[in-house]
């Protein structure tokens, strides 16, 4: 049997100067006074965004949009960020476009451009509105070019590339509601198409990744009903395993795995590793909340201090510790066999910009 072994943790945050390098650390939470932080940024960061892409030859890691330190409405941002692994520096990049701040959005890399996908705006008087826009940014000229609009506008939605061409989003909420939509974006020809749909109970919050053709997507919130008008949220334990089928990217054979070890969990960083042939999540909290970290119930949540694999060889799950409990992912970007950990939220629902670097390795 085979266990996995955490090996490597450090850490950074998010930055603030517009297009511009950023120093490595700025006063009041210096490199080194925290176990693990390699880097700390200007603009700690929450719920953003995160990516990582290969730019003429540097491992770069990005953050969109977010929650910062304040966690109210008006602590909402477009900010956009980029973190040279190499030369260890921070860009500020231009803004989203639209001077829509919002949540939940996801991003991710591929060939050579970062796709950023909708997340949801907030009004002064709390209403929430699923945005449908879609961006590819260019690093090499810093510019935001619009994409097809998504379908169904989601946020909170699990998204991954595919055979070098598409990028799928997985259930996730639309405004009222959980949906079970499967949508795929062709980003050669710039078009939508629907998969099989998501066979669970719909979720946001969730996580996943896929390694070949193989989707893992775990936990994450569903409503379990309307009580007095108002709806009632519940975290799902569910994890299936999605097989796309080789010859059509539009149909999934979905089945149901075994429950991750502990308590299911909402908004962990997660992602698929071809390298280790395994899908990692990492972080999460088992109350589900608000923007702002306070749980559905009324009580304060708090980040799990697990990481957890997937492997897709054995079929089973491994779990170790992670030395700084985190929660309220978006992503878990992976680079060489290395994974990032960009933003959350620690102990006490406090806004971080750390990012946790892990390597794991199999040992008998």
């Amino acid at each position: 049997m085979c266990k996995w072994r955490q090996l490597i943790a450090v850490a950074l945050t998010a930055g603030l100067v517009s297009c511009s390098q950023l120093p490595r650390s700025q006063p009041g939470e210096q490199a080194g006074e925290q176990p693990g932080v390699l880097t700390v940024m200007p603009e700690a960061l929450s719920n953003n965004a995160v990516a990582a892409l290969m730019v003429r030859g540097h491992p770069m890691l990005y953050s969109f949009s977010g929650l910062g330190a304040g966690k109210t409405r008006a602590d909402i941002t477009s900010s956009a960020y980029a973190y040279d692994i190499d030369a260890d520096t921070w860009t500020r990049l231009p803004d989203i476009p639209g001077n829509r701040h919002r949540l939940a959005s996801v991003a991710v890399g591929l060939n050579d451009r970062v796709f950023l996908f909708g997340g949801y705006t907030v009004a002064e008087g709390g209403t929430e509105v699923s945005t449908p826009e879609v961006y590819a940014f260019n690093p090499l000229t810093n510019e935001y070019q619009p994409r097809a609009d998504m379908p169904v506008p989601v946020d909170d939605a699990v998204a991954f590339a595919y055979a070098g061409r598409y990028i799928y989003l997985v259930s996730g909420w639309h405004d009222t509601g959980n949906v079970a939509d499967v949508q795929v974006l062709d980003t050669r020809e710039d078009r939508w198409f629907a998969a099989t749909p998501y066979p669970g109970a719909p979720v946001f919050g969730h996580a996943g990744g896929v390694v070949g053709n193989r989707i893992v997507i775990a936990d994450g919130v569903k409503v379990t009903g309307v009580v007095d008008g108002r709806r009632q949220f519940g975290i799902s334990d569910e994890t299936w395993m999605g097989i796309i089928d080789p010859g059509n990217p539009a149909i999934i054979r979905w089945q149901a795995l075994a429950a991750h070890p502990g308590k299911p969990l909402y908004r962990m960083a997660a992602t698929g590793s071809a390298r280790l042939g395994s899908v990692v999540f990492v972080g999460g909290s088992e109350n589900p909340y608000n923007f702002n970290g306070m749980g559905y119930n009324g009580q304060p949540s708090e980040p799990s201090g697990r990481a957890l694999v997937f492997d897709l060889g054995r079929a089973g799950w491994s779990a170790t510790d992670f030395p700084t409990p985190t929660m309220d992912h978006r992503g878990l970007p992976e680079i060489d066999g290395v994974f990032y950990v960009i933003g959350g939220m620690r102990t006490g629902q406090e806004v971080s910009g750390n990012v946790h670097s892990l390597e794991f390795q199999e040992t008998d």
